[in-house]
């Protein structure tokens, strides 16, 4: 059998991302921050784009929202050190040792001071360095200013008033804890396997590098890109946060220089390429900005109960329901919940806190997952130290609310939450329990 080729002509439909698609898609998923990070740069860079005039938040008469209900990222360790200083620390001399104290910590909070030499800078005696240095060492977060790992685990644990014997002989030998010699810890501890198993997960639990909680940035506050208030008759008011949404203008000047015939060729091409740019610019902020509100609108229609309620009342929602009523793609919603925040009279929340599984029901009807956390947690601030609950005990008060979950789903729900076992709960509550002494 011969062969024998020829061309062959066949029709296929596919989908290209242009340049301009890709780059809306960035503009859609970028934070409040990164959008006036971006749009700066398209202004700096196209001289027929200028910036409009930003709008305000609505009045307090419709909104009842002040700067306060906003988010705002922490501040740095240093300044944290000294506002405590400044409350603390009144005598002038002391201030100063404390501020050259300061200036040696760490970013995990460590200090790195030679008080001897401190004491001969400021012409103090070295009693005076140290005196300063403990009252440092009471500072909040506990931890800070501690010379080495264990100093800063036993100032966490004076703090919170645990500070047992069993825990300083842990301290003394951490270096049995790294190496998990557990036989010999239960020897100096005089404790059994399930006790030791406690200590270690107390001491676990503790910070070994308090200073990082802080943010070497300066402070950012979240602003919101959607509001959403009661209105005086009852009804829910959903709207755009002017305050999120950054916006230009053509400048017109530049504009008409598109007719003046004294320009080249090539000068009118560059007028006409940055016009394109702005149009095409204007066009993307105007979709975005309609896009983030009619999530948000699909959020708040199907968790109005949160509104009232709290996390108690959210119901299971994913992405791809708000994807189905509005008509778009899943991902497109993906990008929408990413860093985007609406202030809720319940809080600020991002929206990616909405998006809930599903847990199924006696009843049939389904629970979102947050909502049986927010249980979960209700349960045990409620906890007494004769009635603290066991995860087993726990997903039964759970069945009898109607709520069908394993106990291993509970372990998991309250890990996150960030809840120790009940073991450590009920420890944590003998030690903080008020001493009754007996009578003579």
């Amino acid at each position: 059998m011969a062969l024998s080729s020829k061309p062959v002509l066949r029709q296929t439909q596919s989908l290209t991302m242009t340049p301009q698609m890709q780059q809306s898609l960035k503009v859609l998923q970028m934070s409040r921050a990164e959008l006036e990070d971006f749009v700066q740069s398209e202004i700096e860079a196209n001289p027929l784009l200028q910036r409009a005039p930003s709008g305000a938040l609505p009045s307090s008469s419709t909104s009842d929202y002040s700067v306060e209900d906003f988010g705002t990222v922490q501040h740095s360790l240093q300044d944290h050190v000294a506002e405590q200083i400044n409350l603390s620390i009144r005598d002038k001399t002391e201030r100063h040792i404390a501020e050259l104290l300061t200036e040696t910590l760490d970013e995990s909070g460590y200090l790195h001071a030679d008080l001897a030499q401190i004491a001969k800078r400021l012409n103090v005696t070295p009693e005076q360095v140290m005196r300063v240095l403990h009252q440092c060492q009471a500072f909040e977060p506990a931890g800070l200013f501690a010379r080495n790992l264990a100093e800063c685990l036993r100032l966490q644990l004076i703090a919170d008033d645990r500070l047992t014997a069993e825990m300083a002989i842990l301290l003394k030998h951490l270096d049995l804890v790294a190496k998990r010699d557990f036989s010999a810890l239960k020897k100096l501890c005089d404790t059994d396997d399930e006790e030791l198993a406690e200590l270690l997960g107390e001491l676990r639990g503790l910070n070994p590098k308090p200073g990082l909680i802080f943010d070497s940035t300066p402070a950012l506050t979240i602003i919101p890109d959607l509001l959403v208030a009661k209105t005086p008759n009852g009804e829910w008011s959903i709207t755009l946060n002017p305050q999120a949404l950054p916006r230009v203008l053509m400048n017109e000047d530049y504009s008409r220089k598109l007719n003046d015939n004294s320009l080249s060729k090539e000068e009118k091409q560059f007028l006409r390429a940055c016009k394109q740019k702005a149009s095409w610019l204007t066009r993307i902020l105007d979709q975005r900005a309609q896009t983030v509100l009619n999530v948000g609108e699909q959020i708040i229609t199907h968790q109005q109960g949160f509104l009232e309620s709290g996390a108690v009342a959210l119901k299971p929602l994913t992405m791809q329901m708000v994807a189905d009523a509005i008509e778009m793609h899943e991902s497109t919603i993906s990008r929408v919940a990413n860093q985007k925040y609406m202030l809720t009279p319940q809080g600020l929340f991002e929206y990616r806190y909405f998006f809930n599984s599903a847990i199924r029901g006696k009843t049939g009807d389904d629970i979102a997952s947050e909502a049986v956390r927010s249980k979960i947690r209700t349960l045990i601030t409620q906890e007494t130290i004769d009635s603290v609950l066991s995860d087993e005990a726990i997903v039964q008060k759970l069945d009898a609310d109607g709520i069908v979950i394993a106990r291993r789903t509970v372990a998991k729900y309250r890990e996150e939450l960030g809840i120790p076992s009940s073991a450590k709960r009920r420890r944590e509550m003998k030690l903080h329990a008020p001493k009754i002494r007996p009578r003579n």
